[in-house]
């Protein structure tokens, strides 16, 4: 199923939704969500698997009054209400990962569980430490070595691509900066609000990720009751993509738990 354009909480978003069953909210990492993604596929075999491209990526509408990652938290709140969504398992990669938390720490009302990989959005060093590598500050190259167990798994020829397909990209290079360059992708006080998170929740890493450490998924666990970490060998910051069937058996896996 190719992705299509959709009003959902008075924003034209770009959308995609898959399998039946106990449902998914799958948030866009800050890269977009291929359609063919095999972890798609993997999750929609036991779940109802939807993806929304939050508001400024892809070919997501960016509406002017949208401009931290606390107004893409409200707009996901009002899109599980429009929904009537409930039960929800509710997953965060990376950038996704920080807007899953602001979600989580303001509201679980509609979720059940919540997984968070290789996600951004909090402060764990000391002042003067990088936790989260700076991306603009990379050549492609460096990203890629960063990112990936494998550099080649996110390799792409820009220039055989289709202006179509570039679009995306630029867009979504252009509204991490707008939601996440200042304070540097993370909220300040989102680590002393995570104590909130009160549903099952699992923080996933992978094991090659340069973009976060490890340790800094320790310390993100560390903050939220409860919270189980593990680790997916071969795989860096975006481990639904290097390794989709071990990152989807671990979310099925975790989903059939008791609450």
């Amino acid at each position: 199923m190719a992705q299509e354009l959709r009003n959902v909480a008075g924003v034209r978003v770009e959308w995609l939704e898959r399998g039946s069953g106990p449902p998914v909210l799958f948030l866009d990492p800050g890269i977009g969500v291929a359609p063919d993604a095999p972890v798609l596929d993997r999750l929609a075999a036991k779940a109802r698997v939807i993806v929304v491209s939050h508001p400024g990526f892809g070919r997501s509408e960016q509406p002017k009054d949208m401009t931290n990652v606390d107004d893409l938290a409200y707009f996901h709140l009002d899109l599980m209400d429009e929904l009537r969504l409930d039960g929800v398992t509710l997953i965060g990669v990376s950038f996704g990962g920080w807007v899953a938390s602001e979600i989580a720490i303001k509201s679980t009302a509609r979720i059940a569980r919540l997984v968070l990989a290789d996600a951004l959005g909090i402060k764990i060093g000391a002042r003067d430490e990088r936790d989260i590598a700076d991306i603009f500050a990379m050549s492609e190259a460096d990203f890629l070595t960063h990112a990936y167990a494998n550099p080649e798994a996110g390799r792409r020829d820009y220039k055989s691509m289709a202006e179509a397909d570039l679009v995306p990209i630029a867009r979504n290079r252009e509204a991490l900066a707008r939601y996440g360059w200042q304070p540097y992708m993370h909220d300040p006080k989102l680590k002393q609000r995570l104590h909130r998170i009160r549903v099952p929740t699992l923080v996933l890493w992978g094991e090659a990720d340069r973009i976060v450490l490890p340790s800094y998924g320790h310390g993100y666990a560390a903050a939220i009751p409860g919270a189980r970490f593990e680790t997916i060998p071969r795989a860096g910051h975006f481990p639904h993509l290097e390794a989709p069937d071990a990152f989807a058996s671990r979310v099925q896996a975790f989903m059939e738990t008791a609450p």
